[in-house]
């Protein structure tokens, strides 16, 4: 009976999640290449084919430098997109760096790039410009990377402080990885030096783990993460742990499986522990639980109830890869100091369809999401139903906001750079 209460639950969600538009959206069905947006806002294709294209800034001077997850034919993991006719399209790319990553940001004239060991920054000039594209300055090194969860973004404070996430190498941390029925490891190993967040300094050369302070834990991975300057604190997205229902089907059926446990928008501050590998968030109970590697069923709590919770969940496996806090002026007020997130779309919701492949939007206020969440820009699979993401044309990943108050989005499997603006 527990197993079927919760399947008609789940199936009710699934179908809530067709009216999670914003009712002034424009939901009628575009061309190729369009994306469909609220009222008011139109986007446009500014550039394509750069590779898998990740993270991305937009500079004050309209240049834009876009993280590689590979380097390109030209072996560059960094490119440099202009428009130099000023017609709204990239028309000049360049590009430096021998190694490919995710994350990327600026912040008082230095420009900071990952690998997936490694923090690099390049010093700017006055216009913006690296000013030495073959010498920058290493200043963390030696970070874990696994064959999962390997990538690193970044989020700057403004205390001179850098932010890295360290992704865990496992799924839930078991003996056998990703075995049916293998017990946790307990305590988990990799949380010395992974499945967090670590704090470095922004102007210290070759710093490793000894040189940081492990800031936050129990967080299985991030992608998606952005420094929130109404809160002055750090907000990220974990992508949830997979196959519950594979490795445990005496607790799980697959459709509860397609979406446990949540995606989660955590507010993380020094000492947080949200509990990976021991736990997950349910958010139909809307509480932490133990995962069945370490004795779950379901609905035990144990040692999870003084974990810390997220602020907003979302239903599992849609794989948020961008988090951004708008904080320009183009766009109406309701989106003021809110939440745009970039679900890059799964493969592990079946026997329900794949989702994901759009970006929300979560309306904030005093430093709290204020409201529900709503579906953003969609059509980026440019199908209705994409039961595998080799079906999805675009997936979203990296997203930025240009000096004028744009908001700008990338997709890892063309390379497509879209930039969305709001006419009054």
């Amino acid at each position: 009976m527990k197993k079927t209460i919760l399947t008609i639950s789940l199936l009710v969600f699934c179908v809530s999640m067709q009216n999670v538009y914003a009712n002034d959206s424009a939901r009628v069905k575009p061309g190729p290449g369009s994306l469909i947006l609220p009222k008011g806002f139109t986007s446009t294709t500014i550039a394509g084919n750069l590779g898998r294209a990740r993270h991305l800034v937009v500079m004050n001077n309209g240049d834009i430098y876009v993280r590689l997850a590979r380097l390109n034919k030209k072996g560059q993991g960094t490119l440099i997109l202009r428009d130099r006719n000023k017609d709204g399209v990239i028309d000049d790319s360049t590009g430096f760096g021998n190694y490919g990553g995710t994350g990327i940001a600026v912040k008082n004239g230095y420009l900071y790039v990952t690998s997936d060991n490694d923090v690099y920054r390049y010093k700017l000039n006055d216009k913006e410009e690296v000013v030495d594209v073959n010498n920058p300055e290493k200043i963390i090194t030696g970070l874990i990377a696994g064959r999962e969860h390997n990538t690193k973004s970044l989020a700057l404070d403004n205390d001179g402080n850098i932010y890295v996430n360290v992704g865990a190498p496992s799924n839930s941390c078991q003996v056998q990885d990703r075995g049916v029925g293998s017990p946790g490891i307990d305590p988990c190993p990799y949380l010395e030096q992974a499945a967090g967040v670590w704090q470095f300094k922004v102007d210290k050369l070759n710093q490793s783990y000894k040189d940081g302070v492990k800031y936050a834990t129990g967080i299985r991975n991030i992608v998606g993460m952005d420094w929130n300057t109404t809160t002055n604190s750090l907000f990220v997205m974990q992508h949830g742990r997979d196959q519950l229902y594979n490795m445990w089907p005496e607790y799980y059926d697959s459709t509860a499986s397609a979406e446990l446990p949540a995606e989660e928008l955590l507010e993380v501050k020094q000492g947080s522990n949200f509990g990976w590998p021991y736990c997950y968030f349910d958010q139909f109970q809307n509480k932490r639980v133990l995962a069945p590697e370490y004795g779950g069923d379901g609905k035990k709590v144990g040692r999870c109830a003084n974990m810390d919770k997220p602020v907003m969940a979302f239903p599992g496996h849609l794989a948020p890869n961008g988090l951004l806090f708008y904080t320009g002026n183009m766009f109406p007020e309701k989106y003021k100091n809110g939440a745009f997130i970039a679900f890059h779309g799964s493969w592990n919701r079946a026997p329900l369809p794949q989702k994901g492949f759009f970006v929300v939007f979560v309306p904030f206020k005093n430093g709290k999401p204020s409201g529900n969440w709503e579906i953003f820009a969609d059509n980026f699979a440019e199908r209705d139903v994409v039961r595998s993401t080799r079906e999805a044309k675009y997936r979203p990943c990296g997203l930025a906001q240009g000096p004028d108050g744009a908001l700008y989005v990338t997709d890892d499997t063309k390379g497509v750079i879209w930039k969305i603006v709001y006419h009054k």
